[in-house]
């Protein structure tokens, strides 16, 4: 009889063990099915959403590796240490010419506070007590990114010409909530009056002597613009489960773009010369460098080369800079997901070792009560070889079936678990640390712990299911390397007496 009818024969002819065998496999694929399918629904749902929330990336200082390498440093060698430079534009451009970069802009940026120039809100306290505050972003192309990604959109007004950008001109392209604040209209001039308060050092000196406290100064230039075009914010969706927290950060931002003037880069640098002449007139101070004045902002041309980005970019960084993304906040938000993932693949591990010693075991148990057939069939001259491969064929039969009926049962209790696990305190709660500042709006989405719970889902993918699979008869053929040991010492002679 062929080894392949053989095997057949007996799994039939032995029901019962061939039924404690496949429970065996069943229960144990189970486990092993239901921490495969929390781990690649974890993986999914976060290659999604990061994949929805764009590759964006930009340069911020790590204040906290600069705070924990103050922290172990006295205060004498803290008093001879410099601040912690940003990058000059010249960095900023050698990081655009990565090949990960789809499009980049790098702007100037700097704000003053006002006293006639209104902004979008009346409340809106400016630099040194002024009433009015704005933020000035000069850029070197007329499609500036907040444009062409949809932050805001221009509704009146054609934005910035070639020449402008050329020439660097005053021209300004302004909310249509400031310019209705003061009665503006696209082609009209009207006149930043930049008003800040700083100290003077001789009266800081005087008021020192006196025991006084010292009083800043005002001071004040008139910087004239051109309005070129007039923009929208364009708006999300609220998020219903956003913190008190959250929603005045984002409300607050939302008011930070409605202030801010978009410029040329040349006019952005003739403000920041002029703010920095008025800032250390009277003072010992020197000129702010306007180098580090500037920003970037870098569209990638895929979520997937953000790490590679970031590696290269920040070689060229200098210390305490780093590359932060958009889909950083994932990692902040979804700690109690990447927790679960964490715990799966430990269970799988531990499943997959589980499987191996108690299949392995049962296995062998089955061949020491078959050791008189095996003998038979090595002393009619059947080869080895043969009889581990009907045995072989006889573990995965069984096995098989009972892989494809766990893949399905385990799915389910993978579902149910890891959904119970997610609603959980313990794994919700761990969400809330840790929140990444974003100094970019380009940046900022509005991603909650709760958009990714209903995110996620533990369905029949093609990589649960190849991975499950694999990974189950993987674990089913090396618990035969045992028994095979087995077989192979067999001496049909000594059997046979």
């Amino acid at each position: 009889m062929d080894f392949k009818q053989r095997a057949l024969k007996s799994i039939t002819r032995r029901k019962g063990k061939s039924l404690i065998l496949f429970f065996v496999v069943f229960i144990l694929g189970n486990v092993i099915a239901g921490a495969v399918a929390i781990q690649q629904s974890t993986v999914n749902v976060e290659k999604e959403t990061k994949r929805s929330m764009g590759a964006v990336t930009s340069v911020q200082m790590d204040y906290e590796a600069y705070d924990k390498k103050m922290s172990n440093v006295s205060e004498e060698e803290m008093m001879n240490m410099a601040y912690p430079q940003p990058p000059k534009a010249k960095v900023y451009r050698e990081i655009g010419d990565l090949s990960y970069v789809k499009r980049y802009d790098l702007f100037l940026t700097t704000g003053t506070g006002t006293v006639k120039l209104k902004s979008a809100t009346d409340d809106n306290v400016g630099y040194g007590g002024t009433p009015y505050m704005f933020n000035i972003k000069g850029f070197n192309q007329k499609e500036f990114l907040d444009v062409t990604e949809g932050l805001v959109k221009i509704t009146q007004g054609e934005g910035f010409t070639d020449n402008d950008i050329k020439n660097g001109t005053n021209a300004a392209i302004i909310s249509l909530d400031v310019a209705e604040a003061n009665s503006l209209s696209v082609g009209d001039s009207f006149v930043l009056d930049a008003t800040n308060q700083v100290m003077d050092d001789s009266v800081e000196a005087q008021s020192s002597e006196s025991g006084e406290l010292p009083q800043p100064k005002t001071v004040s230039f008139d910087f004239p613009m051109k309005v070129s075009g007039i923009f929208t914010v364009v708006k999300k969706d609220p998020d219903a489960q956003q913190s008190q927290e959250q929603a005045a950060e984002n409300q607050w931002r939302a008011l930070e773009q409605l202030n801010t003037i978009y410029t040329t880069e040349g006019a952005a640098r003739d403000l920041s010369k002029k703010l920095g002449e008025a800032y250390s007139s009277g003072t010992d101070a020197p000129l702010e460098d306007m180098e580090d004045n500037y920003q970037a902002t870098y569209v990638l041309n895929s979520p997937d080369d953000i790490e590679a980005f970031r590696e290269d970019a920040n070689a060229l960084l200098p210390e305490y800079y780093q590359v932060i993304a958009s889909s950083d906040q994932y990692d902040q938000v979804a700690g109690g997901l990447n927790k679960l993932n964490t715990i799966s693949k430990y269970v799988v591990i531990v499943a997959v070792i589980a499987t191996l010693l108690i299949l392995s075991l049962v296995v062998l148990l089955f061949m020491r009560d078959r050791k008189h057939e095996l003998g038979i069939y090595l002393s009619f001259g059947e080869s080895r070889g043969k009889v581990i491969t009907q045995i072989v064929l006889e573990l995965l039969m069984i096995s098989s079936i009972a892989l494809v009926l766990s893949l399905i049962t385990g799915n389910f209790l993978g579902g149910a678990i890891s959904q119970s696990l997610i609603q959980s305190d313990w794994i919700s709660n761990s969400s809330q640390e840790g929140m990444v500042y974003y100094g970019n709006n380009l940046m900022q989405n509005n991603l909650s712990f709760m958009d990714i719970q209903q995110a996620y889902k533990v369905t029949f993918s093609i990589g649960y299911i190849v991975t499950y699979l694999l990974v189950g008869v993987g674990t089913v053929l090396l618990s035969a390397v045992l028994p095979l040991l087995y077989i192979l010492r067999l001496n049909p002679k000594k059997i046979m007496m």
